[in-house]
């Protein structure tokens, strides 16, 4: 199966406010992002040509970059639009969206107070995070080696690169080990967040999610949360352990790369793909599938 390179394609990105061929968007080798981790950036998905929640995800990467120390040098608003500029030069009006920012090459070492402050936007196409095959009976997860850490032990409150890398590791020994992705636990043995997404569990009629106190409350997972309690499905945020899982009827996940994604199987545990799963999962590909004024008025 050959893939093709994100380094060797057509089209533009977004780069330090100008609009550059896809092939030509480089950062030096010793950019302070490479060796220190010293980035932010965000997903998004654009439905239609409008990139869902825009205002929400480029104010969240504004607030990374503050909570790792620097200043994105454009506003929320400028962000809006250079995102939307990014969308339409590549003629993509369903796609993903990456925005973004990092230190430059100016200072190399654990100090780089003077990097120049870098932004790019790109977009690519990307239908589902996992194969469409999966989503009837569910993806099916095993249990990360790698756990979330404390807050007082990173800045777990930004979507920083560096947060990744454990994401990375307990993604890449799920698949080498037939699995779609992985459920990590948080410091304490909580149940804390899959690789890239949100986890909810439906228990009883009622649904129960982690409280996000050490990993990201995504955006995709507020929406949830309120598409389910239009519904009046009661939504508890709690601490939850994974001795829980025997006794849960259903499980998804959420994110902007994963939408609604049932979960069928996580470790010796096995769900069914059930009503509450399929009901949030049709209301949400719903809902980013409104036009602008209509998802206005179902907010209300």
């Amino acid at each position: 199966m050959s893939v093709l390179p994100y380094d060797d394609r057509d089209g533009f990105i977004w780069y330090d406010g100008q609009m550059v061929p896809w092939r030509d968007a480089k950062l030096h080798v010793l950019s302070h992002a490479l060796h220190y981790a010293s980035c932010v950036f965000e997903g998004e998905r654009a439905y239609g040509g409008e990139v869902f929640k825009l205002t929400e995800h480029s104010q969240r990467l504004v607030d990374s970059g503050r909570i790792l120390g620097f200043e994105i040098p454009y506003s929320v608003a400028e962000i809006d639009a250079a995102t939307r500029a990014a969308v339409k030069s590549n003629g993509m009006p369903d796609c993903y969206v990456r925005p973004l920012a990092w230190r430059g090459s100016e200072m190399m070492g654990v100090s780089a107070q003077s990097s120049k402050i870098h932004l790019a936007i790109a977009t690519w196409p990307w239908p589902a995070y996992f194969p469409p095959e999966l989503l009837e009976n569910g993806i099916r997860l095993n249990m990360a080696p790698w756990r979330r850490p404390a807050p007082e032990t990173a800045p777990t409150k930004a979507k920083a690169a560096g947060l990744y890398m454990i994401c990375t590791l307990s993604k890449h020994a799920a698949e080498a080990a037939g699995y779609a992705d992985a459920l990590m636990l948080d410091w304490r043995g909580r149940i804390a967040e899959a690789t890239g997404a949100n986890v909810f569990l439906a228990q009883g009629g009622k649904l129960h999610t982690p409280d996000p106190d050490c990993f990201l409350d995504g955006i995709t997972r507020r929406t949830v949360i309120d598409l389910a309690r239009r519904r009046g499905i009661e939504v508890i945020e709690r601490a939850i352990m994974p001795e829980e899982l025997a006794r849960t009827d259903e499980v998804f996940l959420t994110g902007t790369a994963a939408e609604v994604t049932p979960v069928g199987e996580i470790g010796p545990h096995k769900f069914k793909v059930g009503p509450i799963t399929r009901q949030l999962r049709e209301d949400f590909l719903a809902l980013v599938r409104q036009k602008p004024n209509e998802k206005a008025g179902a907010a209300r």
